[in-house]
């Protein structure tokens, strides 16, 4: 009778022996794994390219100091951010001096495409533009900021006097832009208080790339 009493309790032991072991491997399996880190996604090229605003609108007619964005697809030493040269012109590998200034993106990428046929079948190009530099209006004069600045759209002279600021002498009833049609140089004044006033409103003018307010 004892001799059966003491091996149900070796049996007994045995078994809480096992259950503690499996409780502890549980639990340690428990741990590591609420402690590994979570994986996370890393943001490749393309990501962050998508956050980068560019311009492909074909209205848009390209210009020296401009900063295009050119890829041509599945060749990524072909791809590549770039400004225009004073002379109008980009440099790519391959088509080496290409005309950029005065096309539409769309125009340029036909331009790249057609080049670019010599050497890779089927090429894929696009272009767009990342800084439009090259359309500015200049400001001189008795205001308080002089030079170009970067010529937005639909940008009239009461903007940019109001952007530029007029010195204490400025001669409001005097100022004009000088705009250049047809190799003809214009003069169009701006009676600047009857614009505050709301008069000779046909003043404002909306302004064009290349034309100078002057401020007497």
């Amino acid at each position: 009778m004892t001799a059966t009493i003491s091996l149900m309790m070796v049996i007994l032991l045995a078994g809480l022996g096992g259950t503690s072991n499996q409780l502890a491997e549980n639990t340690a399996a428990g741990a590591k794994s609420s402690t590994s880190p979570t994986p996370t996604k890393v943001s490749s090229a393309a990501d962050s390219s998508t956050k980068t605003t560019l311009i492909s609108d074909n209205n848009y007619l390209i210009g020296a100091d401009d900063v295009l964005h050119i890829s041509v697809w599945k060749e990524p030493e072909l791809t590549t951010t770039l400004p225009v040269r004073t002379d109008g012109k980009i440099s790519l590998p391959l088509v080496n001096d290409v005309q950029a200034a005065g096309l539409s993106p769309m125009q340029l990428a036909a331009s790249l495409t057609e080049k670019l046929k010599k050497f890779i079948d089927d090429p894929r190009v696009t272009v767009a533009v990342a800084q439009m530099n090259h359309q500015r209006v200049y400001v001189v004069g008795e205001v308080l900021r002089h030079g170009p600045i970067a010529l937005t759209p639909d940008m009239t002279v009461l903007q940019v006097l109001a952007t530029c600021g007029l010195g204490q002498f400025a001669n409001t009833k005097k100022i004009y832009v000088l705009r250049m049609v047809d190799g003809n140089q214009q003069k169009l004044p701006v009676n600047y208080k009857k614009l505050l006033k709301g008069q000779k409103v046909d003043q404002n003018i909306t302004l064009k790339a290349g034309d100078t307010v002057v401020v007497p």
